[in-house]
């Protein structure tokens, strides 16, 4: 069987305690991997622990967000415009009684 090297933002199946998580961190050097369970929490393992845990490649779960608490609100592109849907509330025509860098004498 042909040794499988971790990949960074894969998803992968824990078999033997029926767990998803994904492969955040992978140092060949240091041979440890770093992975983070759906539930959120993280774990380290040696590269001799990755081979004995037999980890299978899964397509990322639906809702991998939920660990994090992030709802579609969160998701908005920060590139993107934001109109408020009150720009015509009264409190936005009130103009300030002081100008910064501008004083009257």
């Amino acid at each position: 069987m042909k040794m499988q090297h971790p990949i960074v933002g894969k998803w992968y199946k824990d078999v033997q305690v029926d767990a998803l998580f994904e492969v955040v961190d992978w140092d060949p050097d240091s041979l440890s991997i770093e992975i983070q369970y759906l539930d959120g929490e993280v774990a380290e393992f040696d590269l001799d622990a990755w081979r004995e845990m037999m980890p299978q490649k899964v397509a990322a779960p639906e809702d991998w967000r939920t660990a994090f608490e992030l709802d579609d609100e969160d998701m908005l592109d920060p590139d993107q415009p934001f109109h408020p849907e009150d720009w015509s509330s009264p409190i936005n025509s009130i103009e300030p009684d002081a100008m910064y860098g501008v004083e009257d004498f």
